[in-house]
């Protein structure tokens, strides 16, 4: 493919305002700044990293995570090409064996970019969640040509490392989520 040459020229792109959201966020109003504090000298109470009072994760977190990231073709979200959907993202947050299950579906069945989007979106969610979470990131079922080959490469812990530690590649994935918050 010549430099520059899209391999999906045309892709559907989903509106932002189908992009699901969540419906309420606390307003300043409704912050307990006070929470976690001693109520005798103010001074906050050491509690455990694994505060068992936290809310647990849920599917619309981690889209919102992964909603921003840019496409490497295209000057568009993974949320906005239907890369990453709310519906394909699995989350059992239950304490030690907490993990993330994140189904992508390729813009077209060829899709080069498809291990360096999945590699983005684990690298993505290893970084942001609590390390109590496994990350599983697959290419949904019959949307790719070599989907056996990408799965596997996307959840070989080893091919993963090794991949995070190549400089050049690293780049690209920052570049990548250069747009998440």
């Amino acid at each position: 493919m010549p430099a520059g040459e899209l391999q999906n020229e045309n892709p559907q792109i989903k509106s932002s305002h189908c992009i699901p959201k969540r419906t309420k966020i606390a307003g300043p109003d409704e912050v307990n700044y006070y929470a976690g504090l001693d109520p005798i000298d103010g001074m906050g109470i050491v509690e455990s990293a694994e505060d068992s009072t936290s809310e647990p994760f849920d599917a619309q977190e981690v889209f919102d995570l992964l909603a921003s990231i840019n496409d490497p073709e295209h000057p568009l979200t993974l949320a906005q090409l239907s890369v990453v959907n709310l519906n394909d993202i699995e989350v059992v947050d239950n304490g030690r064996d907490s993990s993330v299950t994140v189904h992508i579906t390729p813009t077209i069945p060829h899709c080069s970019m498809c291990t360096l989007i999945g590699l983005c979106i684990r690298v993505r969610l290893q970084r942001c969640l609590p390390p109590r979470f496994r990350v599983h990131v697959y290419v949904k079922k019959g949307t790719h040509a070599s989907e056996n080959q990408v799965n596997k490469q996307l959840n070989d812990k080893e091919r993963v490392a090794a991949a995070c530690e190549n400089e050049q590649l690293l780049g690209v994935l920052n570049g990548m989520m250069s747009s998440c918050a």
